[in-house]
């Protein structure tokens, strides 16, 4: 049975472990630096404030050790928040955090909270989907080796990089189960 590993320092984790749990995979939480002592095939980086994702990340002693996973291959999914902390670059911010993406994000892309929105479109590999956006980043440059997935308005709002996902929407808001189902089904069993 597939171990998926959920961030749960701070956002929207909840409706991840939700939604995972429904597909069959077994969940638990990283909360703390021991929590990584357990077995997990996969992580999910949900939404959230990146800044105190990120904050907590080093305060736990937890980015390190997650980055070495993730640079090793680990599947991980990230949302929103995550995409953030999945990115080299940041255009207005001078932070990095795990830095494993080749893309330039920006923070905020859309305004804050009256930039939220919901459109129905076409994610490469998975079908048609229901993305939900609130205070999202997007993708202004991509890197070598960088897949994407979707765009909205020319932005790309979802991109593939070898063993990750990344997301500017979030899935796990939504009614629609197929982007966690392609996550579990493909990048894991890569």
């Amino acid at each position: 049975m597939m171990r998926v590993a959920v961030l749960a320092v701070q956002g929207a984790f909840i409706e991840h472990e939700r939604m995972l749990t429904g597909l069959g995979a077994t969940v638990f939480e990283i909360r703390k630096k021991t929590d990584l002592e357990q077995d997990f095939d996969a992580l999910v980086l949900p939404g959230g404030e990146s800044t105190v994702m990120g904050k907590l990340l080093r305060e736990l002693d937890l980015l390190e050790p997650l980055r070495k996973k993730i640079k090793s291959g680990m599947p991980v999914l990230a949302t929103c928040a995550g995409l953030i902390l999945l990115a080299e670059h940041i255009s207005n911010d001078e932070n990095v955090y795990f830095g494993t993406m080749p893309v330039t994000v920006k923070r905020n892309a859309y305004g804050r909270q009256l930039g939220s929105f919901e459109v129905e479109m076409e994610v490469k590999h998975v079908g048609k989907v229901p993305l939900r956006f609130i205070r999202a980043p997007f993708i202004e440059a991509a890197g070598e080796g960088v897949e994407i997935l979707a765009k909205v308005d020319e932005n790309i709002v979802a991109a593939q990089f070898r063993n990750q996902i990344a997301l500017a929407f979030h899935p796990e808001l939504t009614q629609s189960t197929d982007i966690h189902k392609y996550f579990l089904e493909h990048l894991t069993r890569a």
